[in-house]
């Protein structure tokens, strides 16, 4: 059954890595419809930009910031395996 709030992103695209982080984000905070999700591409990089709600910040950068490498390690290993630069910025 398919949902009809998650939109069908291409296949090896940057908006799939975006989707991507805004699901684990959307996990993670306490207001999900705060979180957004926004794709700024440059020359050789894609920076995906994370906004989520002043109080849920914490939630997303974790203790010593290990959530937000968590992150940042599976984005850096998706967009790896689809030969993209991409770079995650948390947007306050």
């Amino acid at each position: 059954m398919s949902d009809p709030d998650r939109s069908v992103k291409p296949k090896g695209s940057t908006n799939e890595l975006a989707f991507m982080v805004e699901v684990i984000a959307k996990a993670l905070v306490d207001l999900p419809d705060e979180v957004s999700v926004q794709e700024v591409t440059g020359e050789n990089t894609t920076v995906i930009e994370l906004k989520v709600a002043k109080t849920d910040i914490g939630k997303i950068i974790g203790k010593e910031g290990k959530t937000a490498k968590a992150i940042r390690t599976i984005l850096l290993g998706a967009a790896t395996k689809l030969k993209r630069r991409t770079v995650l910025e948390i947007v306050e």
